[in-house]
């Protein structure tokens, strides 16, 4: 007997009607049936058990996006065991704090990390270390075993499927719980949501260590028995060449300008399309119209975040408002709330909080924090402001804690800044976010330098590449000669904001 409250069975009774058929597909031949999928997870899990990892035990992972990460994800899920993806971007210093923190039983990364990981001083032991490169070599296979039946865990909808790290403005990365039934639930009112159907092929050319690729877009795909079109990374023209074969394409607002800067994409291309959907940051009413002229389809804008999968979504069916991100989803609540937690009325703008099946479990080893994170009423806050309109449709104004989305990544200045701060010459530096073409938000570092040094926009730029992944490096770096202040003596990014865009 298997669990209904495992994550996976939610998935097979999905694609259960279509073990035969085709789930994944690439331009490189590579293509897996329902049926092979699940052999495939079985064995991982068998693998996983005859390592000796059990139920609750964590596997972290840093590699390139491939096929065997995402056999990974259902092994562990099928097993009861927590998958704690990374972005293969992170440096050293990033890395040993998730290893510390998550404490795995496993780790999974490329032979050069794996290779060098006594020198991220941890003092907690990993016991099992594998190899996966970008070519497919190492020793991860090893892992698999031979048997490839495996009955999924029976667990409850409310054990740790998945560990995602987020953070706030201060202080270090939080590891975010997210439980079988939180993502399963979700993809089951997605499915519903944005009308999937085994006949739908879904473009996947996003990354799947965040909740958008991993539980959003193949949560869809598992649960409706569909077809996935698999790119390793978003490359434009091979993105404009798989729109034929598909129906529904899902990503971040670079995605969608970068295609627009194509003849290429026009009406006669996406006639068989029946959806594009975009989300992990603001898409602008310019890239939403645009799109519009050139493609005969409306963007279809929806909003989530690590701690909860998705909130709300422009309508399948019905107006889709360019600005805005849509009505709750159907078993979600959203409210807008002044700083008491007193509800505001309709066209006022305030806080922005989320209930509902969807919203995770609270932060890894941090109870006092979660406890601070959610009202009284159960209600979590979001850090996002918002505004509800006369026909319920919700739209972002800010966030109150200055994250940078930056191609649809989060980046935190506060981790920026501590790095800034130490480098020789640095009176005190504040890191903001400035409209970007394609990336819809760039990081900018705004420097005070001492009178003793004078200071080179690349010295500061390559001092902070050695340190962190490519997509938090500041893209500019700004001198001035003091930051502005309020009489709390709080820096006034709003200020900087405004002068250097």
């Amino acid at each position: 007997m298997t669990s209904k409250g495992n994550l996976y069975t939610s998935y097979k009774e999905g694609f259960s009607k279509n073990l035969e058929g085709q789930f994944l597909f690439d331009d490189q031949g590579l293509e897996i049936t329902y049926r092979e999928l699940d052999s495939e997870t079985a064995k991982l899990a068998n693998g996983l058990k005859e390592l000796g990892l059990s139920e609750g035990d964590r596997v972290t992972v840093q590699v390139s996006k491939c096929i065997e990460m995402l056999y990974l994800y259902l092994a562990c899920v099928r097993s009861n065991i927590i998958f704690h993806p990374l972005n293969s971007a992170y440096k050293e210093k990033e890395l040993s704090y998730f290893l510390e923190d998550a404490k795995p039983s496993m780790f999974i990364s490329n032979q050069e990390t794996i290779s060098n990981i006594a020198e991220l001083n941890l003092e907690h032991n990993i016991n099992n270390l594998f190899t996966l490169n970008d070519d497919g070599s190492g020793d991860f296979s090893s892992i698999a075993a031979k048997d490839s039946d495996f009955v999924t865990v029976d667990c409850e909808q409310e054990d740790i499927a998945a560990l995602l790290y987020s953070s706030g403005t201060t202080g270090q990365p939080k590891g975010i719980m997210l439980s079988h039934g939180n993502i399963a639930s979700n993809a089951k009112t997605l499915v519903k949501t944005w009308g999937f159907e085994q006949s739908d092929c879904l473009l996947h050319a996003l990354p799947i260590y965040h909740v958008h690729g991993l539980f959003v877009a193949l949560g869809c795909v598992l649960m409706s028995g569909s077809r996935l079109k698999w790119h390793h990374s978003f490359k434009a023209e091979e993105v404009l060449n798989s729109i034929p074969d598909c129906t529904v394409m899902m990503g971040v607002p670079t995605y969608y300008t970068r295609l627009l800067k194509h003849d290429a994409l026009n009406s006669k291309l996406t006639e068989k399309m029946r959806l594009f959907i975009s989300g992990s940051a603001p898409l602008l009413d310019e890239t939403f119209n645009e799109f519009n002229q050139r493609t005969n389809h409306l963007i279809l804008e929806r909003y989530g975040m690590t701690e909860t999968n998705m909130n709300t979504s422009n309508p399948l069916k019905g107006a889709r408002k360019a600005g805005t991100v849509g009505l709750p989803l159907d078993d979600v609540e959203v409210v807008v709330v002044d700083e008491e937690n007193n509800l505001l009325p309709q066209g006022e703008i305030g806080n922005l909080q989320v209930k509902g099946p969807n919203v995770f479990k609270g932060y890894w080893g941090l109870p006092e924090k979660t406890k601070e994170d959610f009202s009284e009423d159960g209600f979590f806050n979001t850090g996002d402001k918002g505004v509800i309109d006369e026909d319920g449709y919700i739209s972002i104004i800010g966030r109150s804690k200055d994250m940078i989305i930056s191609g649809g990544l989060n980046v935190y200045p506060k981790e920026i800044e501590s790095l800034i701060d130490k480098i020789e010459g640095v009176q005190e530096s504040a890191v903001i976010g400035l409209n970007d073409e394609d990336l819809g938000e760039k990081v900018v570092a705004i420097i005070v330098s001492s009178e003793e040094l004078t200071l080179d926009e690349k010295e500061v730029i390559a001092e902070i590449k050695n340190q962190l992944a490519g997509f938090k490096v500041p893209k500019e770096v700004k001198f001035i000669k003091q930051l502005p202040r309020n009489a709390m003596g709080k820096v006034q990014k709003n200020i900087l904001r405004d002068t250097f865009s």
